[in-house]
């Protein structure tokens, strides 16, 4: 399919998209309360004559925005939430506009109003007659605590498209083809007897002794998981003075392997852990479960089509001031950095990639067949409906995410990758809509690869962790 129309069509809205890119920006939001983000993307959407559904899986900022009508439907994924302590100014020195504040270190201001620029441009063929079908875009929040779209999954968001898709800011571009690993998050809180920790210990049941024993217990576990099996744990409330005995702490835990099976049988014995560690110290524990992903499964003819749509509408136009600003961020990275994020390519794709700060032409991708050791909640996504990402470089190569180097990128020049990424998600949903025989690849591979049907790992009656602030 012809796609110059939908290419200029986005070019068309290149200044209003870089606009709401730096308006997410300088306003970063925590999940689960992205409020002004939310309605600044929805009210767009709205305003386009969208219809928006709020508040779904019960959190306020999770929406949608469906237009056309018919099939096939396709869905377009969009993020939008910050991460905390990451504020920083558009620098290439360590440089915070509030210390402490959130930052967008994962690209998500990006990451979302890209894919309103994807479906804006779906509308415009749909409205020429250039294309029929339906396209939504699903506004999700929390994906950096992994929450949204499995809250979104078990509210039945996802269960009429007949495909899936999104990107991702990184340091090159690319189809995301790597397996992530299931997780569940999980908060232990143990509940003891307070005392005066050197004149009456005896009266005390420590809280925190608790915490440590099951922190403990946890180290032991990890001879008996499989290799590619995660375990991680952060002690959000430990007690106060030192003279005090804890009446309460708690323990977050992260479990993650590569199967939802797996995870649920760590998480079973990590429970039983926790149960041994209130006998051992005469507490009682309570068990708050947060969320619970599957792990992705990358669909390879949606991917293809993805890979053909990138090459099409790349490079990514960055110019020489761009990769001067890119290059003063490279020098912040360590050469071991540098080294790690760019193991995983081919020595001819490294020897090019080392040479080239900003590397935006769109390659095969580079994980095929391996196992990321992150997650992701668009996992989920991808065994209710065929699903496919890219990567696009936002970043100079060799920069990690979650760090204040991508934050700086994603205030600056990462605003041409959104762009980039609304022609390739745009043109690649009206192939969908042109080519029944993709639509039929795609789910008769879906139906090959996905190893059974989904079940939302959210315990019954499971409500979004509001209370989380990351």
């Amino acid at each position: 399919m012809n796609h110059n129309e939908t290419f200029e069509t986005v070019e068309s809205l290149e200044a209003e998209l870089v606009s709401l890119t730096e308006s997410l920006w300088e306003q970063p939001e925590l999940g689960l309360h992205e409020t002004e983000s939310a309605e600044l993307l929805s009210s767009v959407l709205r305003d386009a004559g969208f219809d928006i559904t709020e508040g779904i899986g019960g959190m306020p900022t999770a929406f949608s925005a469906t237009y056309g009508e018919g099939e096939p439907h396709v869905g377009i994924l969009g993020e939008y939430d910050a991460l905390p302590g990451l504020s920083q100014t558009v620098s290439s020195n360590r440089d915070p506009v509030e210390a402490g504040a959130p930052g967008h270190g994962c690209g998500h201001n990006l990451f979302g109003v890209a894919g309103v620029g994807a479906v804006l441009a779906a509308k415009r063929a749909i409205d020429d007659g250039r294309a029929e079908g339906t396209v939504t875009f699903f506004g999700c929040p929390a994906e950096e605590i992994l929450v949204g779209k499995v809250f979104m999954a078990r509210d039945g968001a996802f269960d009429d498209l007949d495909a899936a898709l999104t990107w991702h800011p990184s340091h090159l571009s690319a189809p995301f083809m790597a397996q992530t690993l299931a997780m569940n998050s999980v908060e232990y809180t143990f509940h003891g007897e307070s005392a005066h920790a050197a004149d009456s210990p005896q009266s005390g049941r420590s809280a925190l002794d608790a915490v440590e024993l099951l922190n403990t217990g946890s180290e032991f576990m990890r001879e008996h998981v499989s290799d590619d099996a995660r375990i991680h744990y952060t002690i959000p409330d430990g007690g106060g003075a030192p003279n005090v005995v804890p009446a309460e702490a708690t323990a977050w835990f992260y479990v993650r392997a590569p199967t939802r099976d797996e995870v649920d049988r760590i998480t079973d014995w990590l429970d039983d852990v926790a149960e041994g560690a209130a006998l051992m110290t005469q507490t009682t524990m309570s068990r708050r479960f947060h969320t619970g992903c599957y792990d992705y499964v990358a669909n390879h003819a949606l991917s293809d089509a993805l890979l053909g749509n990138m090459r099409l509408a790349g490079p990514i136009p960055y110019t020489d001031e761009d990769r001067e600003f890119a290059a003063e961020l490279q020098d912040t990275l360590s050469a071991e950095t540098i080294e790690a994020r760019t193991a995983q390519l081919s020595e001819e794709r490294r020897e090019a990639a080392r040479s080239s700060v900003l590397y935006p032409d769109a390659q095969p991708s580079y994980d095929v067949g391996t196992v990321l050791n992150g997650s992701t909640d668009v996992g989920d996504v991808s065994w209710i409906t065929p699903t496919a990402q890219f990567w696009a470089a936002s970043w100079p190569v060799g920069t990690p995410s979650h760090t204040w180097q991508a934050v700086a990128a994603n205030g600056s020049f990462g605003s041409k990758a959104a762009v980039y990424a609304a022609k390739v998600l745009a043109a690649t949903t009206l192939d969908l809509f042109s080519d029944e025989a993709l639509v039929a690849a795609a789910r008769e591979e879906f139906e090959a690869s996905v190893p059974g049907d989904y079940e939302c790992a959210l315990p019954e009656g499971t409500e979004p962790p509001f209370h989380l602030t990351l």
